[in-house]
């Protein structure tokens, strides 16, 4: 996986991307046409490349193709036809420059000595390329430039007979932040980092039981919710029933907080809290903690909603839509020329200028990346007739990249890391700028703040205080998300 400054094909994608999602069913007939509507249900999470590998007695079936999951497994598709089988694991990537090539794209499969695997990964491995670069030495051949491979080969050269061993023995030697699906011919697993970086849920349906990164999978299925994985714990499904081990070395939970602001899906359940209604909490506290003089509030549409409507509520000012988003833009367009992308957030926002004539507006958002979106964006608000733009954003200035699995720039890219608050409201030109303070964040969380010597969340991000090891980090840096998209020399 690799920072999005890698990435030669979006430009002008000012955002963070989550890099995948995981599905898992286990002993239902329609295992194959569930895990595409699970991995549907999970199509935020990654868009560029989607994979299932199915298990239907007798052999493994793997489609595994880049594209959204309507593309690859729809109806004009013959790809979801193929897979037969009771058994099936499924993934979807947001991959990087080259990332999407077939290689790369997950369920990872292979023929080991006790037979086959099929193993998908949401999460980014910290240690990935030393571990790599070990096994090329002692001859190992990969296949592809992904963490999952490592993974794989891991197992595949542990002395450990059977396959819950030697895959327990592979993750001992791994750090990062994972949640992972592996298939074999006998036995669906799920597994959690013991930091507990990553969201896996169990869910059952007609007695199958389903792992998956989020409610909302269960929910499309018509599946009901059993319980969260915990971190650090291996759920080894079979035949004869379900079996829970916790076989890493307690560690403080670190759940990824921007799941909450960002990244899940509003509709979906997180580790007992619904998205949605934190995302409101969010913009309650943001309000109390940042007010502003106004006449209404507006979303930047879609991930500003919650936190816009929990501002409204909070502030007593109405909400109202003041940007129209268009859901059909593709990730695909033509920009020939300068000219052109300067026009190009318009591509996906544009004003309502009957409600914004006039107006001042305080403009919600979930985070300010580089900038130059915001920056765009209240530009295009202010024309659009706005008196007065207030930017307020619902979460604390992102300061550092993430190593664990979200795509991000480089630290230098980030605009909080080279501006105060003052310098970047100059930059993207509103009237005000102010973001929930980590606390606030953390009073949202229902916490009563955060604990500086123990805090309840992964938020290197904002914080810098990164909970799990940086192994690949040249010379112990911090800037940027590690890319195994470098071919191994």
């Amino acid at each position: 996986m690799t920072g999005l400054h890698d990435r030669k094909d979006l430009p002008f994608d000012d955002a963070f991307h989550e890099e995948c999602g995981v599905f898992g069913i286990f002993g239902h007939p329609d295992a194959g046409a569930l895990t595409v509507l699970g991995l549907h249900a999970l199509q935020h999470r990654g868009q560029e490349a989607a994979g299932i590998v199915t298990y239907d007695g007798t052999q493994f079936i793997a489609e595994r193709h880049p594209g959204l999951v309507g593309d690859v497994f729809g109806k004009n598709s013959d790809h979801a036809q193929k897979l037969k089988g009771s058994y099936a694991v499924g993934h979807v990537r947001y991959s990087t420059a080259g990332g999407s090539a077939v290689r790369n794209v997950q369920p990872m499969f292979a023929d080991l000595a006790g037979g086959g695997i099929a193993i998908a990964h949401n999460g980014n491995l910290t240690n990935a390329r030393t571990l790599r670069a070990d096994l090329v030495r002692e001859g190992a051949i990969f296949q592809s430039t992904s963490d999952t491979e490592t993974i794989i080969h891991l197992v595949a050269r542990s002395n450990y007979g059977p396959v819950v061993d030697r895959l327990i023995d592979a993750l001992k030697q791994v750090e990062g932040a994972y949640s992972l699906v592996a298939l074999t011919s006998k036995k669906l697993i799920g597994v959690r980092d013991p930091f507990g970086v990553r969201p896996l849920v169990l869910g059952e349906l007609d007695g199958a039981p389903i792992l998956a990164s989020e409610t909302c999978a269960l929910d499309i299925i018509g599946a009901h919710f059993v319980r969260d994985v915990e971190p650090g714990e291996m759920v080894v499904i079979t035949r004869e029933g379900i079996q829970s081990y916790r076989p890493f070395a307690p560690q403080p939970e670190r759940f990824c907080i921007f799941e909450y602001i960002y990244f899940s899906r509003p509709d979906s359940n997180v580790e007992g809290r619904n998205v949605y209604d934190v995302r409101k909490r969010i913009g309650e506290e943001l309000a109390r903690e940042a007010p502003a003089d106004a006449h209404i509030v507006i979303p930047v549409p879609d991930s500003g909603v919650p936190a816009a409507l929990g501002y409204a509520s909070a502030s007593g000012l109405p909400f109202e839509l003041g940007i129209i988003r268009n859901h059909y833009v593709g990730r695909t367009f033509i920009e020939p020329t300068d000219g052109i992308r300067h026009f190009s957030v318009r591509k996906k926002h544009n004003p309502n200028r009957a409600t914004l004539t006039g107006k001042r507006v305080i403009l919600i958002d979930d985070s300010i990346v580089r900038g130059t979106t915001s920056r765009r964006i209240v530009e295009m608000v202010r024309d659009a007739g706005a008196a007065e733009v207030h930017f307020r954003i619902a979460s604390p200035p992102t300061t550092h990249s993430c190593f664990y699995g979200v795509d991000t720039p480089t630290t230098e890219e980030l605009l909080a890391h080279r501006m105060d608050v003052e310098e970047m409201r100059r930059y993207i030109k509103a009237d005000s700028l102010a973001f929930i303070s980590i606390d606030g964040l953390y009073r949202a969380m229902g916490e009563k703040g955060r604990d500086a010597k123990a805090p309840r969340y992964c938020d290197a991000c904002f914080s810098g205080a990164y909970p799990i090891e940086l192994t690949d980090v040249t010379g112990g840096r911090k800037d940027g998300q590690l890319s195994l998209l470098a071919e191994v020399a």
